[in-house]
């Protein structure tokens, strides 16, 4: 394999793309290209077959001419790969996450000549962790009132619900349609058929979501719309929404409605029956377990946020001014999953990642701030993860969902969410291992939320 030597080196420059981010300048010498490029082929050669000619007879210019800009092509990532890993290790760089290979699609190998390229890597930044230990938290203590086991009772019977169809839509109707997003140069970003929206619910004072965008005036644009309607929605991309040419871009989403729906909530009976259970009471009463695995965790999560606001505020670092896609896609997948960790509706959760792609600067920065600073603390404490606690999360976000773990996991894998789960756990364990050492103080949930409050302000 052609690879660098000591002989033909590759010729490596490092310089700042910004905080946290480099760039790589990297040649690859024409002798080692010429190699790799005469290495493909010849391996070609041997088992080329094309009319006319036996396998691995066939000339070697007759080869060179038919595969010729594949092998180029294959020998170029090849070569890429190597140097671009050579590099990291030789300037002993802490990388996070992919590179962006962008700026490659142009770079051609070509015929006795160098190949040069370049890379932007997002790098670990230099700081210092602050002294963890004895920092002062403050623990709710969460109940599970009779008045939220029948709140949440009213869900499930939502979530377990039937559908009515509908001829117009009116507040909290459902509506499955065809929707197009295009930017200021007619650009598409999404063209998603079977596209759900729902009709914003009289307590949203017009706001509503459309293809992960947040628009105020959804519920005046959307208009009283009918199977067969299209309507048009204008919006400006979040600052921090995952594909950059979307961000504060002049969007116009059109909508063409198919049908309507309506929940009807099932009735006691149905749920019942649905859940395998004696009777009403034995259903409320795992309503209650659901709901105090959830108060658990959202203890927990007050917690864990108290220690996260202390390592941002303790923690000098210098942070892009704007989040790259990867950044952005990290923060928001981050933010899905701990939700789907509380239990959080998943309706829910997709309303909170739009308002989370137009969100400020600051709370963007401070995501990605913790993301850099609990992967060097989980460094520190030499924080690893099982298959077994991995498997124990997932079991437990199944029962938050009320599905199988297995087909929990199934989805997981399917929006490649198996490594952010991975990260989740390493991060909590991190953060408990420094609540282990905290002064842990209990308080009721009133008083914790007043003492939450203060602390903001």
């Amino acid at each position: 394999m052609a690879i660098a030597t000591q002989d033909r080196p590759n010729t490596v420059k490092v310089s700042d793309a910004g905080p946290s981010l480099k760039k790589l300048s990297i040649e690859i010498p024409a002798e080692t290209v010429t190699a790799k490029v005469r290495e493909s082929l010849d391996t070609l050669a041997l088992e080329a077959e094309l009319p006319g000619f036996r396998k691995g007879k066939v000339p070697r210019a007759l080869v060179e001419k038919r595969f010729g800009a594949n092998v180029k092509k294959e020998a170029k990532g090849q070569l890429v790969a190597q140097a671009y890993q050579q590099a990291i290790e030789q300037e002993k760089l802490r990388v996070v996450g992919e590179p962006d290979g962008s700026a490659l699609e142009k770079v051609e190998i070509e015929d006795g000549k160098p190949l040069s390229f370049e890379i932007e890597v997002e790098v670990m930044p230099e700081f210092e962790v602050p002294d963890l230990d004895g920092i002062d938290i403050k623990k709710p203590i969460i109940d599970v009132a009779d008045t939220v086991v029948e709140e949440e009772f009213r869900k499930v019977a939502i979530n377990e619900g039937s559908l009515e169809s509908r001829e117009s839509a009116a507040a909290g109707d459902y509506v499955t349609g065809h929707a197009v997003m295009t930017g200021s140069d007619g650009t598409v970003f999404y063209d998603l058929k079977s596209a759900v929206i729902q009709v914003p619910a009289e307590d949203k004072a017009g706001k509503g979501m459309i293809l992960g965008i947040m628009v105020d005036d959804f519920s005046k644009q959307l208009g009283t719309i009918k199977p067969g309607d299209e309507a048009t929605i204008n919006a400006k991309g979040p600052d921090n929404h995952e594909v950059e040419a979307i961000r504060n871009n002049t969007l116009k989403i059109t909508f063409k409605a198919e049908r309507i729906d309506r929940i009807i909530p099932a009735s006691t009976e149905q749920l019942v029956a649905a859940f395998g259970v004696e009777d009403e009471s034995r259903l409320k009463d795992l309503i209650r377990v659901r709901l105090q695995q959830q108060a658990t965790v959202r203890q927990q999560s007050a917690m864990r946020g108290q220690v996260e606001k202390y390592l941002s505020d303790k923690t000098a670092m210098e942070l892009p001014k704007r989040l790259t896609s990867q950044q952005a896609g990290r923060m928001l997948e981050r933010r899905r999953l701990e939700l789907m960790y509380r239990g959080v509706d998943p309706l829910k959760i997709e309303e909170h990642m739009a308002e989370l792609r137009a969100s400020s600067s600051a709370n963007a920065a401070h995501t990605l701030k913790m993301f850099f600073v609990l992967s060097k603390v989980a460094e520190d404490m030499n924080i690893r993860v099982t298959d077994g606690e991995l498997n124990g999360r997932i079991a437990q976000m199944a029962f938050q969902r009320n599905v199988r773990p297995e087909q929990m996991r199934q989805e997981l894998i399917r929006t490649n969410q198996i490594s952010g789960i991975y990260a989740q756990i390493r991060d909590h364990k991190a953060v408990d291992a420094i609540i282990s050492k905290a002064k842990v103080t209990d308080m009721p949930v009133e008083e914790f939320s007043k003492a939450m409050k203060d602390m903001m302000e």
